[in-house]
């Protein structure tokens, strides 16, 4: 079996305040650290960044820009929410 380098890994669309697709955000945190590199699309002020930081659920992301909170949901939550919003 070969190791993996990575235990998380995520690149999603980041929702602004309107509910519009905006920005981005990709998180990455290797195997053996609770660290997350963190890197983002602001989708209120489209401001780019790496962040690192502590990696823990729920992960949010603040813009150190505008401090616009970037969620990172759970992705079987995010694509619940994702349904109900198809269906209105």
């Amino acid at each position: 079996m070969i190791p993996r380098k990575y235990k998380y890994v995520t690149n999603r669309a980041a929702r602004n305040k309107a509910g519009e697709e905006a920005g981005s955000i990709r998180v990455l945190v290797k195997t053996g650290s609770d660290m997350a590199e963190t890197d983002y699309t602001c989708p209120e002020c489209t401001h780019s960044e790496h962040v690192e930081k502590e990696w823990k659920r729920p992960f949010s992301v603040k813009c150190s820009k505008c401090g616009y909170t970037m969620r990172l949901p759970k992705l079987k939550d995010e694509l619940k929410r994702d349904k109900k919003r198809e269906k209105k």
